[in-house]
């Protein structure tokens, strides 16, 4: 017993890398941030991996870079399969995570905990994940569901060339969870483009914009008055009219990762 305890936790791993802000809250989350010895170029939480060496992003990372680290294992996603077979072949383990629903995102925190000896803590903080997303759905159940739409790209400065929130993304869910009903919810494409034209006619309730913060580091007061600014000057919307624009600055909006309940909660606020 003694000696299978001793094979398991040489098996472990003590130096991981990864390739994505989600993996990197997971690892933290789960209790083996210490572990880390890098993380992707827009990883930012928690505070203490700005220290980290960068190896570039999930589309594009630095595979010698990451040799040179000597990790044991290397967290990718499942959409880059090139970039773990070129890792496998040079001796690397990793583990390929898909989250980009928020099934796949609840279930990440599990598959990562199994593979770095935190098995117990994985399934814990998904259970965590879970019940506090359930609670909310249940509290927000009764009410009538107010429109959101939630851009996430567009020219800087000016209301077009507009990327949103689709169906087959985590961020519709989550907006479903805090009693939202997102205006392009039934789009087949994840992140659709939209006109100004076309915000006009669907005429949401809640404007959620991070279009030109995408880079959440450094972005100022100033900045995010702008952006509400910017869409004041369409008072023809009810969300204008209702001083329901709301310029958001923050990873866990786009991180499907160990603070998603936490999105969820400040959907919820601008909903009510």
């Amino acid at each position: 017993m003694w000696l299978s305890f001793l094979l398991l936790a040489a098996a472990m791993p003590e130096r991981i890398v990864s390739t994505a802000p989600s993996f990197t809250e997971m690892l933290f989350a789960v209790g083996v941030g210490e572990k880390v010895v890098a993380v992707s170029t827009y990883c930012h939480f928690p505070a203490s991996v700005e220290k980290l060496p960068r190896i570039g992003s999930y589309l594009k990372p630095n595979v010698e870079a990451i040799v040179r680290l000597k990790p044991d294992l290397v967290l990718v996603h499942a959409e880059q399969p090139q970039v773990a077979q070129q890792l496998a072949s040079l001796g690397i383990k990793t583990l390929a995570l898909r989250n980009t629903g928020l099934e796949e995102t609840l279930r990440s925190a599990t598959e990562i905990g199994k593979a770095v000896g935190r098995e117990r803590e994985g399934a814990a903080l998904e259970a965590k994940l879970r019940a506090s997303l359930a609670a909310m759905a249940k509290r927000t159940a009764s009410g009538k569901p107010k429109s959101i739409l939630f851009v996430v790209g567009r020219t800087p400065g000016r209301l077009e060339g507009m990327v949103v929130v689709g169906k087959g993304s985590f961020l519709n869910e989550l907006m479903q969870v805090a009693g939202g009903r997102n205006v392009l919810g039934d789009s087949p494409v994840t992140y659709p483009r939209i006109s100004l034209e076309g915000v006009m006619r669907l005429d949401p309730d809640v404007i959620v914009d991070m279009g030109d913060m995408a880079v959440t580091t450094g972005v100022t007061q100033a900045h995010i008055d702008a952006v509400v600014q910017l869409w004041e000057g369409q008072k023809g919307l009810r969300a204008v009219q209702g001083k329901k624009v709301f310029a958001v600055a923050a990873d866990i909006y786009v991180v499907p990762g160990a603070r998603v309940a936490e999105a969820a909660e400040a959907f919820r606020r601008m909903l009510q």
